[in-house]
Parts: C-alpha cells; structure tokens; sequence
C-alpha cells in the first residue's frame, strides 16, 4: 500500500505496486466531508428505453461538477507538508484543473495549471475562479503537458498527473463505493475512459466488493486510445469531440495494466450516440452533463443486447459542457427526431413564387424559422434560385407529409441531412 504521509511513490513504486480496495476505503476516510456524495438513482424512463434497470450516478453534482476532485484531494491529502507549501502543478484544459485548482486553494496548496493556448475561455475562468494560476502554452495538450514538467522541476513543484497515479485512482475508486454501498445488487457498471484513472479506481473497488459484477469500459470512437492498447490494434486517434474530457492519446501506463485485468468488454461510441446521450439526459433527468459524462448511456443506446436485463450503474462523471455547445446538441437532436429540418427548393425568380410554397406550409401546419435566398452560386439557369427554409414541425409523420405535399404540387425539394 502507498499511503505515507513522507513519501511521494517513485517511478519503481508505480511500476510495481497494484491498488487495493482497503488504500480506496481509506481515500474515502480520508475526503469523507470535503466532496459531495452524489445520489445514485433509478431511472425508470432510460430503463424503459433501453430494457435494462439504469441506475445514475450524478457526479455532476460536485462543487465543480465532475468526480475529478476525488482524486485530486486524496492526492492533496497525502501529500507531505513541506511539499504542500511549495505548490503543485498539472496539465489539464478541463475537469483535473477545476477539482486541484479549488481543494489546493481550500487547503493552502498553491496550484499552477497549464492549459493549451486553444481551450475554451469558460473551462480558463472558472479554473482561475476556483484559485488555480493559470498558463497559457502550446498548441496542444501534449505542449501543455510538456511545458509543465519543464515547470515542475524549474519551479520545485509536484506534478499532479489527471490519472496516472495510485493515489489520483484511489480517490476516483470511491465513486464505486457508495454507488455499491447504495445499489449493493448492481450486475454491471459501465464507466468512462480516458487516462483510464476512473476505470482503474472503480473497478478495483468493484471486483473486490463483488467479483461476479461485469466491468464495461466505453471510448469515444475519435479517441479509441486505451482500446486499441489493449486490442493490440493500430487505430488513428483525433477530432473534434463532444466527448474531450475522455480525448486521451496516450493512456496511462499505471492505469492501463489495471484495465487489461479488469475489464470484461469495451466499446467505442460515435458522436451522434454522445449528442442523443447529453439531450436525452436533459430532457428525461433534468441534468445538464457534458459528452464524457453521457458515454456511458450512449454505449447502452447503441448496444442494448449488452445490458438487457441488467441492473445496470451508469458514472454521469461531469457536467461542464459550455452553454452554446450545448444549445447545438439540442438543435441538432431535434433535426435527428424530424422536428427540425431545413428544405431545399428550387424556385422561378418571379413574384408569387415563394409565396405559393409558403401556402403548402400553412395548410400542413409546419412553422417556418427562416429562409435563404441563393441566386449566384447555383447550377439553376439564371431566372431560377434555391430557397433554404429551417422549418419545426411536431414530429417526423408531419414533416414527411409536408415533403410529399411539395413534391405532388411539382417542387424540386431536398431534405439537407446532418452529418
């Protein structure tokens, strides 16, 4: 067990120590009071969707809305005093930065967090809000990674890896502690990955409490970076995701010969499945989680056979999702169910044109949002244009019988799909 009060663990100490379930009982002794424990409650509409028994876990509910500061503060805690005061920094543009940032300021610990040049202002603000010395540098997280292990030894400080680390995975292992002491007769968990520092903790504690539970590790498929690992495969890794608080390159070592032992199954899942599993938890549990935090549920929407019949413990891990991304989720569900859709008409540049299709809208019903006139960058003859209209309609049967409608009275009319 790495537990002294006097020693950081070395490079040999990670290389040959394995986490226990009594070093993740203690983590939860010893955060006992200083971290929100987040309910776990049945879903009874999901578990109709999806023919298994959900069960949440709502660790968007954290002060700083993801189940990072678990591990943070263990870390923190164990921490020898003269080290504490000298600092600690880490590389982080998310959840890790917000969770050190704001128990390193509660505790005294000053906290110096590099973030890449490109990371959203929102994700920079609230980390300086809860007291971390932010530095912007590089292009990328790897720069940002970098720079702060140049840093650290520059500066005398303690790097706090997200997930790397025994202690960082003891204090996320406790997320399965009271999600077990709450729901004892769960069958199945499916968790987040990453760095692979939730999984590690998680199922640590999780195959000790019960060995029969099955273990389900989910990806986004931009960032299959622990599965290709331990598929042996060679998988491209990057993109633009919903899901970035999962968007790891390099999955830890530590971490990653702890998931080979624990895992049962893993599944990558695409970014429509994460942008259906963030508007369905809107919509159905009121709770605003972010692409990482809904992963889980999008892998049991895509492979329900999986989970049926289970009783089933789903990590909602955070909820910081920037507001405008969000609204574009939602938007674009709702174009995915057929509420929203925009036309495409080709039309003769005359007066009355527009107007005569318009009255085929009316009398079915579909409310116009906007419309574009294109009359330059067409293959139309020049008396022609396209029309783009964003119409909502209230489901997907009104929207089609308004397209045949267009089509019967002669319109060229295309439906423009999302990607």
């Amino acid at each position: 067990m790495i537990n002294s009060l006097s020693n950081m663990p070395s490079s040999d100490d990670l290389a040959d120590h394995w986490l226990t379930l009594s070093e993740i009982k203690v983590a939860q002794e010893r955060i006992h009071g200083a971290v929100v424990r987040t309910p776990i409650l049945h879903s009874r509409t999901l578990s109709a969707i999806t023919g298994a028994e959900i069960y949440l876990k709502f660790e968007n509910l954290q002060f700083t809305a993801a189940y990072k500061e678990r591990g943070a503060l263990n870390f923190l805690l164990q921490m020898p005093e003269e080290l504490r005061k000298e600092g600690v920094i880490a590389a982080s543009a998310g959840n890790h930065s917000q969770g050190l940032s704001y128990h390193g300021t509660r505790l005294g610990v000053p906290v110096t967090i590099v973030m890449p040049i490109g990371t959203p202002s929102v994700k920079i603000e609230h980390t300086k809000a809860n007291g971390g010395n932010v530095i912007l540098h590089g292009e990328k997280f790897d720069d940002a990674y970098d720079y702060a292990r140049q840093l650290e030894k520059e500066r005398s400080l303690t790097f706090v890896h997200p997930f790397d680390h025994p202690w960082i995975a003891a204090g996320q292992g406790t997320v399965a502690l009271e999600m077990l002491e709450d729901v004892p007769d769960l069958e199945h968990l499916v968790i987040p990955i990453g760095g692979g520092g939730l999984f590690t903790g998680m199922g640590t504690a999780a195959k000790a409490l019960n060995p029969d539970i099955k273990l389900t590790g989910v990806e986004a498929e931009l960032y299959p970076s622990m599965y290709a690992r331990l598929k042996g495969e060679d998988l491209p890794c990057g993109g633009d995701t919903l899901a970035e608080g999962i968007a790891v390159k390099n999955p830890g070592e530590y971490t990653a010969r702890h998931i080979e032992g624990l895992a049962d199954n893993m599944l990558l899942i695409d970014e429509a499945a994460l942008e259906k599993s963030v508007s369905l938890l809107l919509q159905i549990e009121k709770s605003v989680i972010e692409g990482a935090g809904a992963a889980g549920l999008a892998a049991i929407l895509v492979n329900p056979e999986l989970f049926k019949g289970q009783k089933v413990g789903v990590v909602l891990c955070g909820g910081n999702i920037d507001t405008r991304l969000l609204a574009n989720v939602l938007l674009r569900d709702l174009a995915r169910s057929g509420r929203l859709a925009r036309l495409r008409l080709s039309l003769r540049d005359q007066p009355g044109s527009l107007f005569r299709a318009m009255r085929i809208f009316d009398q079915h019903q579909v409310n116009i949002i906007e419309i574009y006139h294109q009359r330059i960058f067409t293959k139309l003859p020049a008396k022609g244009l396209y029309t783009d209209i964003e119409c909502e309609a209230r489901d997907s049967d009104q929207l089609d019988a308004l397209l045949a409608a267009l089509r019967s009275a002669e319109y060229e009319v295309t439906r423009i799909e999302l990607g």
